[in-house]
């Protein structure tokens, strides 16, 4: 609502539940999904371990560390389903929408320490390769494909939240790296080349390398409060100016509060006018944001206008037709 100071300042705070917008993702997905890909992936840890030991692959041990971290990651992602679906309160005012978020952050920055790891392990193969069993890692990486490919399935649904997505990028690389194994324990049967298999252990670090990359930037750049992708300030300012009673727009800022969720906070210069028209006018301020950038939260503070400009971004007139 609006509220009225001797400056003829006014300061308008919305949230819009329940809208829906076309940038925005709400995982689909129970949190108990979460609970049986952690117990499906660590029998598949186990198992690969084993076929690794039995088989000699240095490529099927490192796909089994790989699997392995994705135990914690399930983890840390479940734990942020359920936080994310806590209110807000005094203490989090916001809610804990970037609980995913820091989920995410914290899996890909292990992902990326994980995957120099296996890069290096996978590398000193190559001055001393060892023979393998060949069938020990067909028959375990089957098996690893068809949990790994389940587990993708399952999540592919809820791709848009970032969390959830870390561990579907993640199940996705594991399941393409149990065909890769496949496919080089069939050449090396066919051709008796030892160094396929560090080969394919350097690649599946390089594969989990790249893909926590983009995760890591995408999750700081929210956890710093960067403009969501989607949106731009010039047009939100231009959007907001085409409400009549609007003269000015300055000190805009657009966040995300993580999940798809997004914030934004301006101030905008009027004429003088009756309380009662202020609250009309925030209210279409609000309508605005909400129905063209799909903004949850919106706070306006309304100034009178005529005022000098004391900050670095103004828009005085709406952009032309």
């Amino acid at each position: 609502m609006a509220a009225h100071s001797h400056d003829h300042g006014h300061a308008g705070h919305s949230h819009s539940p329940g809208h829906s917008h076309a940038g925005h993702s709400h995982p689909a997905l129970r949190p108990s999904v979460l609970g049986w890909a952690m117990a499906a992936t660590l029998g598949l840890v186990v198992a690969e371990i084993f076929g690794g030991i039995l088989g000699r692959s240095v490529a099927l041990l490192n796909d089994a560390v790989h699997n392995l971290s994705d135990v914690p990651a399930l983890g840390i992602s479940y734990l942020a389903m359920r936080w994310a679906e806590r209110p807000a309160d005094t203490e989090k005012t916001y809610g804990y929408h970037r609980a995913g978020t820091l989920a995410a952050f914290t899996n890909a920055f292990v992902l990326v320490l994980l995957s120099l790891w296996l890069g290096y392990e996978a590398f000193e193969r190559f001055h001393s390769p060892v023979a393998v069993v060949e069938s020990w890692m067909i028959w375990t990486s089957v098996g690893a494909l068809a949990v790994n490919g389940g587990i993708t399935l399952a999540l592919v649904r809820a791709r848009g939240d970032l969390n959830l997505r870390s561990i579907l990028v993640h199940n996705f690389g594991d399941a393409l790296s149990n065909i890769a194994i496949i496919a080089g324990a069939l050449i090396i049967h066919a051709t008796g080349a030892r160094w396929i298999d560090p080969l394919l252990g350097l690649a599946i670090g390089l594969l989990v390398l790249w893909s926590s990359i983009g995760i890591l930037r995408e999750s700081s750049h929210i956890l710093l409060e960067g403009r969501p992708l989607d949106l731009r300030v010039e047009d939100v300012a231009r959007a907001i100016l085409t409400v009549e009673g609007v003269q000015e727009v300055h000190d805009v800022h657009l966040w995300s509060l993580g999940g798809g969720h997004h914030a934004l906070s301006l101030h905008a210069r009027i004429p003088d006018m009756h309380l009662d028209e202020c609250e009309r006018l925030l209210a279409s301020i609000k309508q605005v944001a909400a129905r063209e950038f799909g903004v949850e939260h919106t706070t306006v503070q309304l100034e009178r206008a005529g005022l000098p400009a004391k900050s670095g971004y103004v828009m005085p007139q709406p952009a032309k037709k």
